[in-house]
């Protein structure tokens, strides 16, 4: 089993950054793909982005160029850095992880609040 924690959320102004964190824990043999899930009041949740473990990213239209994901493999952490945040950025933010041994685990997720 692989435990996920989140951490980083909060309130910011609209134009902020905030940057999250997700720190992996458990029996890790390795993780393919971190992913990073977003889930807005009301709405199903939607995928934001993920880091491959070559180190390949790819983005959501709605935050590319915004949003940007990167790992530290030895510390088994991803980080979602977010700027020019929107109030449509809003919601609980998810950590999800893939890895060898059928490894698809998800965290309890940390809320970002984005006022206007």
């Amino acid at each position: 089993q692989v435990q996920l924690v989140e951490s980083g959320g909060g309130l910011v102004q609209a134009g902020g950054s905030l940057r999250l964190s997700c720190v992996a824990s458990g029996s890790i043999l390795r993780l393919d793909v971190m992913s990073w899930y977003r889930q807005a009041p009301g709405k199903a949740r939607e995928w934001v982005g993920y880091i491959r473990s070559g180190g390949i990213t790819n983005y959501a239209d709605s935050v590319k160029g915004r949003f940007s994901i990167s790992r530290d493999t030895a510390a088994n952490t991803v980080y979602l850095q977010m700027n020019s945040l929107k109030p449509e950025d809003t919601g609980v933010y998810y950590c999800n992880v893939i890895g060898v041994g059928g490894i698809n685990s998800w965290g309890e997720g940390t809320l970002v609040t984005v006022s206007s």
